[in-house]
């Protein structure tokens, strides 16, 4: 279990070009799990055989909205909420007025941030995700990952 996180994590995480495996391109619908916001099971396990569980960033579209914003997801078990199955939980750094529960989203994948931890404490878990959030961001600034924010994935 991990009291706090390090506050020396990187910021910047990934190669300054998107290489193998990503991109990766999913969508499915949102459902409610475990109390939060997930892609379906179905998206979740085609995920799961790309890659390893673990803290995620990319870029993200809820239905229609044409905008596209940047995320970070949890693919695994979220040990801290003693999860029995494995779940793709999307945080997108977007403030919205309503839960989009039923409505397609499309995800694109483009770094691992890092491996899926344990908490002592809600409070470490929270530490640890608002670092998520900032390394996605600075992730998400280079040339060759702004580029996917217009990719035809996403409806324009």
């Amino acid at each position: 279990m991990t009291e706090l996180s390090e506050t020396t994590r990187p910021l910047l995480v990934g190669p300054d070009i998107v290489s193998s495996p990503y991109p990766i391109k999913m969508k499915g619908i949102v459902i409610q799990g475990f109390g939060r916001a997930n892609l379906s099971e179905a998206a979740t396990n085609a995920l799961c055989e790309d890659v390893e569980t673990g803290i995620y960033f990319g870029w993200a579209q809820v239905g229609n909205d044409l905008s596209v914003y940047p995320m970070v997801m949890s693919l695994g078990w979220n040990p801290y909420y003693k999860n029995e199955k494995k779940s793709a939980e999307v945080h997108i750094i977007h403030d919205f007025l309503e839960n989009f529960y039923g409505v397609e989203l499309r995800v694109i994948v483009l770094g691992r941030i890092r491996p899926e931890r344990d908490y002592d404490s809600i409070d470490a878990l929270i530490q640890d995700i608002n670092t998520d959030i900032i390394v996605a961001q600075k992730s998400l600034e280079r040339p060759s990952y702004i580029t996917f924010k217009s990719d035809s994935f996403f409806m324009h």
